[in-house]
């Protein structure tokens, strides 16, 4: 059916003399003409990626493409490198299925064109009706089964992974991993939960894509996105740290012109030996997104393995984190300086055992002022650094305030 789609495109092309691009409802790329003047940004980024981003998705709807029935000519807008265009909104049965886009830069579409592309919009929404009674039912088994990957009865989880490798998208020969993709919300500026989801669903299938065939399996959640990625080590194949990287570029760049969303994490599980397993990995993805929000030294990539006392502290309850746990000199030492220098000397020579020399070195101090610092520390904190049982309360209410942002050097 996409090869119909494909020569549907080019005939009209042909028809029109101009470049035609046949995108989805959600404005993925289906087919595109050959184009033969300059593109602009938009569509080149288009073509590239396969899909356009969310902040000129925003830009485009706000012109009504997704209401309206007739087509719709949509001023360009240099911050975006976007060149005057012609949609035409593809619907079938009252139901709106694709675009059809033209680059009208210099305003020679005319009525008659209109015309003639409304006529053909006709015979691409039937097609793409057709293309989606096939491919839509494959598309929510699979998310069916992912989603009931996630549940705790393990006679759903293990169907569900039958039900997956029987669909021929996810290969059955090893472990797997979970890795979670969240943007960092701004309550300040939010977003039109759509434009993040699409955001979110953009990074995972481009990370799929480079995972390889049957190594990938990916599902959108309604604050974040699940990636799971056979960890087999097979030759030739990414390390799935690889594949976290990646997952974390995608998400940067597909929320880069939304409001408010600077930052993003990703969470990274443990290998979990079945696909009936990944619920474990999962959960530990959550958690290290989780840590990695409230964290942002711990980011963009947070490794459950390598969260270290943290893996224990994630899985206190905000109450509980907030039930006089710290230190009882810990609250003084923190309000000591307004950089949180004290605090910040302590838990440098914490994490690195006590050891003075590398403490001075990573500190850049000379070995006598850090010892007049550790001195202070103790008298403002009330705390004896010799006593391992002080130590070790001071570290981990450090690692607490850390946690409940109290504590941000």
């Amino acid at each position: 059916m996409l090869g119909e789609l494909q020569r549907l495109v080019e005939a009209l092309a042909a028809e029109l003399g101009r470049p035609v691009v046949l995108e989805d409802r959600r404005q993925r790329l289906i087919a595109y003409s050959q184009h033969d003047e300059p593109l602009d940004g938009v569509r080149r980024e288009t073509i590239l990626q396969r899909h356009t981003t969310p902040e000129v998705i925003a830009e485009l709807r706000r012109s009504g493409i997704a209401t309206s029935q007739v087509p719709v000519r949509i001023p360009g807008n240099r911050d975006l490198d976007l060149l005057p265009r012609v949609c035409v909104p593809l619907w079938h049965a009252e139901v709106l299925l694709g675009y059809l886009w033209f680059v009208d830069a210099d305003a020679t579409m005319r009525e008659e064109d209109l015309d003639r592309a409304m006529q053909r919009g006709g015979d691409f929404a039937l097609e793409l009706y057709r293309e989606n009674l096939v491919g839509e039912l494959s598309r929510r088994r699979e998310e069916e089964a992912l989603r009931n990957l996630l549940l705790a009865e393990s006679d759903a989880r293990r169907e569900a992974a039958a039900t997956l490798v029987e669909l021929g998208v996810f290969a059955p020969d090893g472990p797997v991993v979970a890795l979670v993709a969240q943007p960092v919300r701004d309550v300040e500026a939010p977003v039109e939960p759509e434009l993040l989801r699409l955001a979110i669903e953009q990074a995972l299938v481009l990370t799929r894509r480079e995972a390889g065939s049957r190594d990938a399996l990916h599902l959108v959640r309604h604050d974040h996105g699940l990636l799971v990625v056979a960890a087999t080590g097979r030759v030739g194949r990414p390390p799935v740290a690889a594949h976290g990287q990646t997952l974390v570029r995608a998400l940067q760049r597909a929320v880069a012109g939304l409001p408010g969303r600077g930052r993003v994490v990703v969470g990274m599980g443990e290998p979990r030996p079945s696909l009936e397993l990944v619920l474990e990995s999962y959960e530990q993805a959550r958690q290290a997104a989780r840590l990695a929000v409230s964290l942002p030294g711990v980011g963009p990539l947070a490794e459950w393995r390598e969260l270290g006392v943290y893996r224990a502290l994630a899985q206190l309850s905000a109450e509980q984190l907030g039930a006089g746990l710290l230190h009882p000199g810990l609250e003084a030492l923190l309000a000591a300086s307004e950089d949180q220098l004290l605090a910040r000397t302590l838990e440098t020579y914490l994490d690195l055992a006590g050891n003075v020399g590398a403490t001075a070195s990573a500190l850049q101090l000379h070995r006598t002022s850090l010892y007049h610092r550790l001195r202070r520390i103790e008298q403002v904190a009330q705390a004896d650094l010799a006593d391992g049982n002080e130590r070790l309360a001071l570290h981990l209410g450090l690692k607490l305030a850390r946690l409940t942002g109290r504590y941000a050097p």
